[in-house]
């Protein structure tokens, strides 16, 4: 079988390392390029805007299965294209990218269909969102409508510090605005595996987001993460299920934006054990993807396959994932999530021989010496599985230590902190 991935990053790397250890997979091809993917795909020169030039490639290579894993193409309608003509894709379709790169769509989505999420309000106009901000309790989340660099959701301490991003939002042209109620507590990244009908869980992880130890700095995509989470035990885990992602799936179906794909939950968990929804992205998620894919048992493969003809509820109910724990490292460049330079030769990756660490490339290459170097704000993301949280814990910065490059930066902190909050 021949199988196109469309992502990019360390969770690009992460899914081509796991589909070719399926008997099944003949070939994988994946648009996305660094130092180590010509190793493992055959590197496919195509940008993921360019849906004509993927659907040709796709056409005339017979593709077996195309996963979509990226709102960049699934924006231009690749995958409504693909299933029309009967060509199994697992991905989001053209519609339902907007629960992830529109925030006002998706808390309307959520408030419609009564999915738990916190209270809120919508506006595109500076005045009536500031006569809200002035009376509201804080601290006051204030999330930008579509995506901007560097920018998504801003925790505010005080009218004026909201005042300030609600001005800056609104006549940059970032409209709407939504401003949402701040609910202390626990966070978690809750992905699942959906056909559109049925669902199965990957492992519950932790990510922690701000750039600096003990949560301070700006926010990032991710420091890194680990994997599975204490707190989450089976019942809470089936209380998420019921309450968010079954009827998240029905209001999917209703709404007929049913897709086959990943599905990524923010959740927030307060004080009370109440699961609430503050975001969602229909796609994996990085880095979480790095740290819960080496806990998989099963034939990655085979479960994206059977999502993309409808048959997932057929075959699993639950995926084998072990009793293993996993902790997830990034390393990035100095600077990030801001300006950084690159080029810097990374140093040590040969010297990791662990059975039990991965190192999943982000964003490196080669330079003219065909040395490994930096070429992205996130580089590396260093993985490690063990039978405790601990073990995975001390086995992954054993590895961070032997790899060194030019201002490279990393938290020391990824599973000591065991609860990241917002």
């Amino acid at each position: 079988m021949k199988v196109f991935v469309i992502s990019s990053g360390g969770k690009a790397h992460s899914l081509v390392w796991k589909l070719v250890q399926s008997q099944r997979v003949s070939e994988v091809f994946c648009t996305f390029n660094n130092a180590i993917m010509p190793k493992l795909a055959t590197v496919v020169d195509i940008r993921e805007n360019n849906s004509e030039e993927l659907y040709k490639f796709i056409k005339e290579n017979k593709i077996d299965l195309t996963i979509i894993d990226s709102t960049t193409t699934g924006v231009t309608g690749l995958a409504n294209k693909l299933r029309q003509e009967g060509i199994n894709v697992f991905g989001p379709d053209k519609d339902s990218c907007k629960l992830q790169l529109q925030k006002g769509f998706t808390k309307k989505f959520l408030y419609k269909h009564k999915i738990p999420t916190p209270t809120f309000a919508v506006y595109d106009k500076e005045s009536q969102a500031l006569a809200y901000a002035r009376t509201a309790q804080y601290p006051l989340v204030v999330k930008f409508d579509s995506r901007v660099p560097g920018l998504g959701s801003i925790v505010c301490e005080s009218f004026n510090e909201a005042k300030n991003v609600i001005s800056f939002c609104l006549k940059n042209f970032y409209k709407p605005v939504v401003l949402e109620n701040f609910i202390s507590g626990k966070f978690i990244s809750f992905q699942v595996i959906t056909d559109g009908y049925d669902a199965v869980p990957l492992p519950v992880s932790c990510v922690c987001k701000k750039a600096e130890d003990g949560n301070a700095g700006p926010n990032t995509q991710g420091m890194g993460a680990y994997s599975p989470v204490s707190f989450v035990n089976r019942e809470l885990e089936s209380e998420m299920a019921q309450k968010i992602f079954f009827p998240l799936i029905d209001a999917l179906n209703a709404e007929k934006l049913t897709f086959a794909g990943a599905l990524k939950a923010n959740i927030v968990i307060d004080e009370k054990n109440n699961p609430y929804l503050i975001g969602i992205d229909v796609g994996f998620a990085d880095p979480e993807t790095q740290t819960v894919l080496p806990l998989i048992k099963e034939d990655l493969f085979e479960v994206l396959m059977a999502a993309s003809i409808g048959a997932l509820g057929d075959t699993y109910e639950l995926l084998n994932t072990g009793d293993e724990h996993s902790v997830c490292v990034n390393l990035v460049s100095e600077g990030y999530p801001g300006e950084y330079k690159k080029g810097f030769v990374i140093e040590g990756l040969e010297e990791i021989d662990d059975d039990n660490t991965i190192i999943f490339h982000a964003y490196t290459g080669k330079n003219v010496y065909a040395e490994t170097v930096t070429s992205g704000g996130v580089v590396l993301s260093v993985v490690s599985t063990a039978s405790t949280l601990n073990r995975a814990q001390e086995l992954v910065y054993e590895s961070v230590d032997l790899i060194k490059f030019d201002g490279m930066k990393y938290r020391k902190d990824i599973a000591k902190l065991k609860v990241p909050t917002l």
